[in-house]
């Protein structure tokens, strides 16, 4: 099966249109006003009216106000939510909309306990964890803690670069992988050449 890619922090036309040409699956805008990578929805809205068929733009929250994501929701049928804070499934559920829930990953955690505490959710985001960030902390955790039968498919996050890209994929085998500050020239803006590297390195790892 072909690992599917997802471009996380995405917060221009010409990034995204320039991922896309390299064969990324999704797109994730971030709509955490503290992330360096934080795109307004106007802009994310306007991004998303400009993407070819058959790529599927993730919108980002954490812990939001219901207001903040209708708002960015609202604004295209195309949107499938990420959700990741301490969102219980009945908030994810309340917007109707596929979603994913992150789970950051730490040692003694029992991922598969905490994975069907979402049974509605399309998949499941398992990212590093670190105290006080709710992601995009460019670390890899332990691939050896994700459990090898799982209710939902994985998309694997936390560190990955092209460097690292095939021996993720060979050790996890997830459903997808997601990727951002591994393919940056600076936060929020991408390098073409990685991520036509890393693009290239998942789907034939």
């Amino acid at each position: 099966m072909t690992c599917r890619v997802k471009v996380c922090g995405i917060t221009n036309i010409e990034d995204a249109l320039m991922a896309c040409r390299h064969g990324a699956d999704a797109l994730g805008f971030v709509f955490y006003e503290k992330s360096p990578r934080y795109v307004s929805p106007q802009i994310a809205n306007s991004i998303v009216a400009q993407l070819p068929p058959f790529v599927t733009p993730v919108a980002l929250f954490v812990d939001a106000d219901e207001l903040i994501v209708r708002t960015v929701i609202n604004g295209s049928s195309r949107w499938i939510i990420q959700f990741h804070g301490a969102e219980l499934e009945a908030e994810c559920l309340a917007y109707q909309r596929p979603y994913m829930k992150a789970l950051r990953v730490k040692q003694g955690d029992d991922v598969a306990a905490l994975i069907d505490q979402y049974p509605t959710a399309s998949a499941v985001l398992l990212d590093a964890y670190k105290a006080g960030v709710p992601g995009g902390t460019g670390e890899v955790f332990d691939w050896s803690l994700i459990p090898k039968e799982l209710t939902k498919p994985i998309v694997l996050a936390g560190g990955l670069t092209p460097n690292n890209i095939q021996d993720a994929i060979k050790q996890v085998i997830p459903y997808a992988v997601d990727v951002s500050g591994g393919v940056e020239l600076s936060k929020g803006i991408k390098s073409e050449p990685k991520v036509q590297e890393f693009i290239s390195g998942a789907k034939c790892g």
